[in-house]
């Protein structure tokens, strides 16, 4: 990847409702400038939705026990569970929507029923949740579709995450590994960045990245000056809506915030070196001292070191390069405090 690959995660937060998920794609998509440089952006690579089975999702009391929140959409989880959830038919229909826009498609699937979705499209990924990963049944039937994987580390140790990957192997190594805690919202004395780190030198092989949880826009920004390669954040229409995940997703005016302030800080990387930049050479000029006359000099006088100083601007000769006027007759009239150019001695060019 040349650039960071950046998913805005939907998630939930289309509330059940198609034509919500096609508004949020419709900001996902929209072009960022910033608005200081006026410079255009690279903006969201992709957006990802989720796909359970309920079948397979949760016991019979679970299903059934009362969920009288300010954010239920049911009477019982499992009502509430079943009010959020897209048909096959509408994600078929939220992924032409999502590719038509430009945009690549994320699918996490939260069971083996779930794969009957490939049976209407492919996704360009398949996503594997962090409760998931020790489900290794499912990783191993979403593997065999060889569809490149991205799973995250909200709730792994290496163990389950080796685990994980040892199954996913047997069919393809082409999978990304995202750090991530798996707390909403996440504490930041609890996200630990430095595991991406540790994800980079252990496991190099694969594509490192970082699934945010936090409020705000700092620490996936953060993430990307430390290499992450691939970066998560949930999305929303208004964070004032109804349900759970809305208040810690970013908004319209969050979403270009983020956008902007990760792409420049990935162009502001740059390479492993010190070196002076083309950019600062007029600063350089202006500001930088050479050496000057101390004093009015003849011409055909010898210049002593007692004859100069520093003055700006910084295009003569500089302090460690005074051995070259040091020492040298003047070809002309010098008045105090005037910059001594290599025209200026004798021998000077």
């Amino acid at each position: 990847m040349e650039r960071t690959f950046v998913i805005a995660e939907i998630g939930q937060n289309h509330n059940g409702s198609v034509e919500i998920a096609r508004k949020i794609i419709d900001i996902v998509a929209k072009n960022v400038v910033d608005s200081f440089t006026g410079k255009k952006l690279p903006g969201f690579d992709a957006i990802k939705l989720t796909k359970r089975d309920l079948a397979e999702e949760l016991s019979e009391a679970e299903y059934n026990k009362p969920y009288l929140t300010p954010h239920s959409f049911g009477k019982t989880y499992g009502e509430h569970r079943e009010f959020l959830e897209l048909s096959e038919e509408q994600h078929y229909e939220l992924y032409q929507y999502a590719k038509s826009k430009g945009l690549k498609v994320v699918e996490t699937l939260c069971a083996r029923g779930c794969l009957n979705l490939l049976n209407y499209f492919k996704p360009d990924y398949l996503k594997i949740a962090s409760r998931d990963l020790t489900n290794l049944p499912l990783l191993d039937a979403m593997a065999e579709t060889k569809i490149p994987m991205i799973l995250s580390t909200g709730m792994a140790g290496k163990k389950e995450l080796d685990d994980a990957l040892e199954v996913i192997t047997r069919h393809h190594e082409n999978v990304a590994i995202l750090h991530c805690l798996s707390q909403y919202p996440a504490e930041y004395e609890n996200i630990n960045l430095r595991s991406i780190h540790y994800l980079q030198k252990h496991y190099g092989k694969f594509t490192i990245g970082y699934s945010d949880h936090s409020i705000g826009i700092v620490v996936p920004v953060v993430a990307v000056g430390m290499g992450a390669r691939v970066i998560e954040k949930h999305v929303t229409l208004d964070r004032n809506m109804k349900g759970t995940d809305h208040k810690g997703s970013l908004g319209p005016e969050g979403m270009y915030r983020f956008i902007r302030d990760l792409r420049n800080v990935e162009d502001a990387m740059g390479k492993e070196d010190i070196f002076i930049s083309p950019s600062v050479k007029e600063t350089q000029k202006k500001l930088e001292r050479s050496v000057a006359t101390l004093r009015a000099i003849k011409k055909g006088e010898v210049i002593g070191e007692g004859d100069v100083h520093l003055l700006s601007p910084g295009d003569g000769f500089k302090w460690a390069e005074r051995h070259l006027v040091v020492g040298k007759k003047a070809r002309r009239d010098l008045k105090k405090d005037e910059i001594i150019y290599p025209d200026d001695i004798e021998n000077g060019n």
